[in-house]
């Protein structure tokens, strides 16, 4: 069986040595790219060609390079997470591209993400909306008691669909608006539509957006780019969900 033909890239990618420090692109000649690694083994090999000349290596995120946890969100030649539709970069690989290509590496771009270094942003902002409300304090039993409530399957397709976001984050940096809308709908759908999650379904509508919103992020305004970028095609569905729990939320609670 033939091996597999190797090729040569040129990385331009973004430095930055912390937030308050001035970042730019820097071009990297990466060797030998064989088209069945992933992009994040070509940075790995990079970096291991930085740390053998003594220069710093390019700081980024990952962890389980499965598509699942979200960690690796980066903006390549353009594309957030990368040309393949609904999918993350470390499921993207080299046969996507071709001897000589030059491609560019940004971090997420959007206030409410800021650089930490190099490729690497803040996303806490995610995990302190979720402390606002994404959760329920009830107490489910173990495993056989726990699905002793009947749940229409209609309901529990929806909710394991919205439940799919991974909080990568890519629906906030494509949106025009910086708007974590998609995110945030996704998370109160999830437990909106099931039984469990009803005790606090007024209040957990209510302080996610109010979190959302001290956070800094934008309004969406049906752009739909959230929805196009959503590593597991997490539908705009789920925004208007969360419009409606939290206007209901808002009239129960002036009764």
């Amino acid at each position: 069986m033939p091996k597999s033909k190797h090729f040569n890239v040129t990385v331009r990618v973004w430095r930055q040595a912390g937030l308050q420090e001035p970042g730019e692109m820097v071009s990297y000649s990466v060797k030998g790219v064989s088209p069945d690694m992933s992009f994040l083994e070509m940075l790995d090999i990079l970096n291991d060609d930085l740390l053998k000349k003594g220069h710093s290596p390019i700081a980024f995120e990952s962890d389980c390079r499965e598509g699942i946890c979200g960690c690796c969100g980066l903006v390549v030649n353009g594309d957030v997470h990368g040309p393949d539709e609904h999918s993350t970069v470390c499921q993207l690989h080299m046969r996507r591209f071709r001897d000589g290509d030059v491609i560019t590496v940004e971090p997420w771009r959007v206030k409410s993400f800021p650089i930490i270094k190099d490729l690497v942003v803040d996303r806490s902002a995610l995990d302190r909306m979720i402390a606002a409300g994404g959760f329920i304090s009830i107490n489910t039993g173990a495993a056989q008691d726990a699905n002793a409530i009947p749940v229409e399957k209609d309901k529990a397709e929806e909710a394991m669909d919205a439940a799919a976001c991974i909080g990568c984050g890519a629906c906030v940096v494509s949106c025009p608006n910086g708007a974590a809308m998609l995110f945030v709908g996704a998370k109160i759908s999830q437990l909106a539509l099931l039984p469990q999650g009803g005790p606090e379904r007024n209040t957990r509508a209510l302080n996610m957006v109010a979190a959302m919103d001290k956070e800094g992020f934008g309004n969406c305004t049906n752009e739909y780019e959230c929805e196009a970028v959503c590593p597991k095609d997490i539908k705009a569905a789920n925004i208007a969900r969360m419009n409606r729990e939290f206007l209901l939320a808002n009239l129960f609670s002036k009764r």
